[in-house]
């Protein structure tokens, strides 16, 4: 009986809350003036910080429903347009289009906190969205304005370096999201000479990284990535470095997901190191590939892949059979670092042919792996297949150890973007295919 009434408490006081929040919204969305609007959206975005994550679907219910266009008005907006199309039609069709919940997050963006209160807002929306897909037009409002309000052009671009407060060397820390920094001593070694990280920063966000990216200086293009990340590693003299490799990049804010952020950090960086190091002459990257193992594990049927002849089904169904021999039957085995051992040059090639069909194959569709599909969607080129390249239990059980170079030649990534779009991928002649 107390629990019941404790419960009903609680829900009264949500329902409050909610109320609250519907009201300043409506007075906000309802002000002509700006300091009467910017009071109101102060209040209300002190009460967005504070309100429960679990809070929120009253009013995200209220986004959706009150904050949605008249369909009637649009309709009608949009026979007079058909009738008349001209300036004096299309703006009232526009106005009446975009759902009132646009405006009263612009309102709130404008304001102190206001932007990190809408990121905290999409945070809390994506992760309804698969159990309430009708909530769906809300995600498309806050996608449409962030990718707006976070155009490269407002944002700055930093070196994090080990002179950086140590606020931001945590959060480099915390953030890095392909592998994962153990302690101080392993980020120092990551930001010394040969090293480099850059960061985008927003204006209205200046202490809160959106995406880091982190460099190696080198003689020469990377194989592996255990020597990369060696923090007991001796740095190199400048005079060696010829090629900057990319060799992890990580999104810090969740809240951006689907705002395209990396593809331009990654040319921006090679762009500044380029005007830094004149000798540097290759910029490529060492990628992991998430997607390869899941993918083969899964018994592809070779004769779907998209654009695959007779006669590379067969390479691919032969490459298959020698690797699950040398496996001793089970293809799960290549997660393990003993089984690369006893591979040999056979197995290897088979492993490359396989992974090559899946990179080159698959990657211009939805189903491709998701960093190839950045990176060749950015206008790199898929460079070399390096096995062996990353042999922890993490790059294992992603893709059997495998890593791949992508090479970014600032001269063609456009052409090499075009390409990609069209279904092809830019590769270079040591990538096996098959057939």
């Amino acid at each position: 009986m107390l629990e019941d009434i404790r419960h009903a408490a609680a829900r009264q006081r949500k329902a409050r809350a909610v109320r609250r929040m519907t009201l300043d919204c409506k007075r906000l969305l309802s002000e002509k003036g700006e300091l009467g609007g910017q009071a109101v959206a102060v209040d209300l975005i002190d009460r967005l910080e504070t309100l429960d994550d679990e809070d929120l679907d009253g009013f995200f219910d209220y986004l959706a429903n009150d904050l949605s266009p008249d369909p009637q008005a649009v309709l009608q907006a949009a026979q007079a347009y058909a009738a008349a199309p001209g300036a004096a039609t299309l703006a009232p069709l526009t106005h009446l289009a975009e759902p009132p919940r646009q405006e009263l997050f612009r309102r709130l963006n404008r304001m102190p906190g206001g932007t990190s209160a809408v990121l905290r807002l999409r945070r809390a929306l994506m992760r309804r969205l698969r159990a309430r897909p009708e909530l769906a037009a809300i995600e498309a409002d806050l996608l449409h304005l962030l990718t707006s309000w976070f155009n490269p052009g407002f944002l700055r671009m930093k070196r994090v370096d080990w002179n950086s407060p140590a606020q931001l060397l945590e959060k480099i820390i915390l953030h890095e999201a392909v592998h994962a920094i153990d302690g101080w001593d392993d980020l120092r070694r990551r930001l010394q000479p040969d090293r480099r990280c850059f960061a985008f920063f927003h204006p209205q966000l200046p202490d809160e990284p959106l995406i880091f990216v982190e460099v190696a200086l080198l003689p020469e293009m990377p194989a592996s990535i255990a020597p990369l990340i060696d923090k007991a590693s001796t740095p190199l003299p400048p005079d060696r470095f010829r090629v900057a490799a990319f060799y992890s990049i990580s999104n810090c804010e969740p809240g951006l997901r689907g705002v395209s952020l990396g593809n331009f950090l990654i040319k921006t960086v090679a762009t500044q190191l380029q005007r830094e190091l004149p000798r540097l002459k290759t910029f490529c990257t060492l990628s992991p590939i998430p997607g390869f193992a899941g993918w083969l594990l899964g018994e592809p049927d070779f004769a779907t892949l998209p654009g695959a002849r007779k006669a590379a089904v067969a390479e691919l169904e032969a490459a298959r059979t020698l690797l699950r021999q040398r496996c001793g039957g089970d293809l799960g085995a290549l997660q393990g670092a003993h089984v690369h051992e006893q591979l040999g040059a056979e197995g290897n090639a088979a492993l490359q042919l396989l992974c090559g069909a899946y990179l080159t194959l698959l990657s211009p569709h939805p189903g491709g792996d998701a960093v190839a599909r950045f990176h060749l969607d950015n206008g790199a080129r898929l460079e070399r297949l390096n096995p062996r390249g990353n042999l922890s239990a993490h790059g294992l059980r992603q893709s059997f150890g495998m890593m791949v170079n992508y090479l970014y030649d600032l001269g063609k990534v456009e052409a090499s973007h075009t390409k990609f779009r069209q279904g092809e991928v830019a590769r270079s002649r040591a990538i096996a295919t098959p057939g």
